[in-house]
């Protein structure tokens, strides 16, 4: 079953529950769902069931085994801290005589010699706020070209990177390319020209910038999965302008469109694939797909409970606390990402599916 389309199914509800509590220590306050007052719970219960075969639940034991000696590093923004917390809890209650010590964003689980590390990097490439041209200190001028020196001096140590990016690009900024300012998202002042590069090409470039700078690094022999866009479910608005995905307590049945996703989606896979022409080196490149079964789970994410305080609390006259439709509840949905990459990295070290 090695050859089963792992992104392509339904899905179903599970009895059996979730992987781990929202008592997990390293679980952050903001997707603490049931701890923030979330009333129902069903959102919990669901399982991705691919067409052709069935996903089983994380095992720890047997990734821990996997990943004997080495290191996986999640780097990104902050879907990318989602995704590792995910894997954190579901690692620290199923074997508690591992506590990870903590070093900064490291952990290290002794049983097996396995690190978890998370790096920042909101873009994966080189960012500055310094004055650049004419775009002023304070702005975000992305360097689409250049990849994040932050972390790319560390990538040799590391055996398995899963990355994850693209929500930045909605976040005012300045695109430079061949050390020219050629567009912007939410600024754009030279009326004189045009701009070259919206938000959308300049994901698309900066996916192909880091993908070539970790194919052709001459000491990089690890596997590089990347996590394909994580689509938000706001309605009636932005994050920011009174957007909501209340009410929403199990997944759609039918697919959630939204176009914004769909077209930075499709970036990211053209510049992946620009990428694997340009590989040289002995390491792996896979894309972990799931966009489209995540399209369904409107239901996943915190929406108002993302603070232990009561939304109708807000104080008169005050705006109301906006909602959080891009980050994903735990336990919930965002743990079928740690059971697919289990997946994928089983098929990569031991050559074959651990599917059933």
């Amino acid at each position: 079953m090695s050859d089963c389309d792992l992104y392509h199914g339904q899905w179903i509800y599970d009895p059996t529950g979730p992987l781990y509590s929202n008592s997990c220590p390293v679980l952050t306050q903001m997707q603490n769902c049931q701890g923030n007052g979330r009333p129902d719970k069903e959102y919990e219960n669901w399982r991705w069931k691919p067409e052709q075969c069935d996903l089983p639940r994380f095992d720890p034991e047997k990734f821990l085994e996997l990943m004997r000696g080495k290191t996986l590093a999640f780097i990104g923004d902050s879907v990318a801290r989602n995704q590792m917390e995910s894997l954190l809890c579901i690692l620290w209650q199923a074997i508690p005589k591992n506590r990870g010590n903590r070093r900064m964003h490291r952990y290290y689980f002794r049983s097996t010699s396995t690190m978890i590390v998370r790096i920042w990097s909101s873009w994966l490439v080189h960012k500055t706020s310094e004055p650049f041209d004419f775009a002023p200190a304070g702005l975000d001028k992305v360097f689409l070209d250049a990849p994040d020196e932050a972390f790319m001096e560390f990538v040799p140590q590391f055996d398995v990177i899963v990355l994850s990016s693209g929500h930045w690009f909605a976040k005012k900024s300045a695109y430079i390319l061949d050390n020219k300012i050629l567009g912007g998202q939410l600024w754009w002042p030279d009326k004189s020209r045009p701009k070259k590069i919206n938000n959308v090409k300049a994901f698309g470039i900066s996916v192909e910038t880091i993908l070539t700078s970790l194919g052709t690094h001459p000491n990089y022999t690890g596997l590089a999965i990347v996590r394909s866009f994580s689509p938000d479910h706001y309605v009636g608005g932005a994050w920011d302008t009174g957007g909501s995905c209340t009410g929403k307590v199990k997944p759609s049945t039918e697919l959630v469109e939204n176009g914004f996703t769909n077209i930075m989606h499709k970036k990211q896979v053209d510049g992946f694939n620009l990428a694997m022409k340009k590989k040289t080196n002995k390491s792996k490149m896979r894309l972990m797909d799931i966009t489209e079964a995540f399209s369904y789970r409107h239901d996943g994410h915190p929406g108002p409970y993302r603070s232990p305080e009561p939304p109708e609390k807000t104080k008169p006259g005050k705006k109301s606390r906006p909602q959080d439709c891009l980050h994903w509840c735990m336990p919930g949905p965002v743990d079928t990402w740690n059971e697919l990459m289990l997946e994928v990295i089983i098929r990569e070290y031991e050559g074959t599916a651990g599917l059933s």
